[in-house]
């Protein structure tokens, strides 16, 4: 069985399509588990409407952690909240192409909910190709992270002192334990709106601040970046609508 663990925070306007995208997968062996951080609005709601197990969570370190504690699935796929599986043989893909080439933890390459092709070519050139770069010296993972559960216990889980980047820190704990790879067969689709929110300027150098921290001073255990989980969870700019009709498109 695969179980996908979902952290969110005030998700309403995000979750369902993930969970419609998730619904729709020809794959069928798999259970979905939200851990919840205290939602103030219809976050969980929707997760059981959805048929979805819930779980208290906290930062997204601590959700994943305590949603893999009732997970029944020996691989474990940890999603963002704000992803899309942008089509109906996804999971499919994924699974299949991690079990051929024996992988024990894995990511994917992202693109954006968005019909800018300037936005698209940002999260190519400057996320995608370098982590595919650095893929056997330097793991990287982030909105996608699908990892066989003997290697998440086997380093802890992931680490809930850690700020920002804990999701890039885990994958290469796990990369200790068990083949990496960045899956070829699979995208991850997702909502631009941490740049739209602050900016691409400023989050692009934020996450190269950070990438340097973890790299030369090691994991980030203080609130330097003044991270916040649920940021971005009421995100309603003129991008809006117009994300919700491309995720419609994908979904029909």
């Amino acid at each position: 069985m695969l179980s996908i663990i979902i952290p969110a925070l005030n998700e309403e306007k995000y979750l369902p399509f993930l969970l419609k995208s998730i619904k729709k997968q020809k794959f069928s062996d798999y259970e979905i588990i939200v851990a919840d951080g205290g939602s103030q609005d219809k976050t969980v709601q929707i997760a059981r409407l959805f048929g979805c197990k819930i779980t208290k969570g906290g930062l997204p370190a601590v959700g994943r952690n305590k949603g893999e504690k009732i997970a029944k699935g020996k691989l474990l796929l940890f999603l963002d909240a704000d992803t899309l599986l942008p089509s109906s043989n996804f999971l499919q893909k994924a699974v299949a192409e991690f079990q051929a080439r024996g992988l024990g933890i894995a990511t994917s390459w992202i693109e954006p909910l968005s019909t800018k092709r300037k936005e698209k070519f940002l999260y190519s050139f400057f996320y995608n190709l370098p982590i595919t770069l650095m893929e056997r010296v330097l793991p990287h993972g982030s909105h996608l992270i699908l990892v066989r559960r003997e290697i998440h216990r086997k380093i802890g889980g992931f680490d809930p002192e850690i700020r920002l980047a804990e999701d890039h820190f885990y994958v290469r704990e796990g990369a200790k334990w068990g083949k990496f790879g960045i899956l070829r067969s699979v995208k991850i689709f997702t909502w631009p709106r941490r740049f739209y929110e602050d900016g691409w300027v400023k989050t692009y150098a934020k996450y190269v601040l950070g990438e340097l921290h973890l790299i030369f001073l090691g994991a980030i255990k203080s609130d330097i970046f003044k991270y916040k989980f649920n940021h971005y969870s009421q995100f309603h700019s003129k991008h809006y609508q117009e994300i919700v009709c491309q995720c419609m498109n994908y979904l029909k």
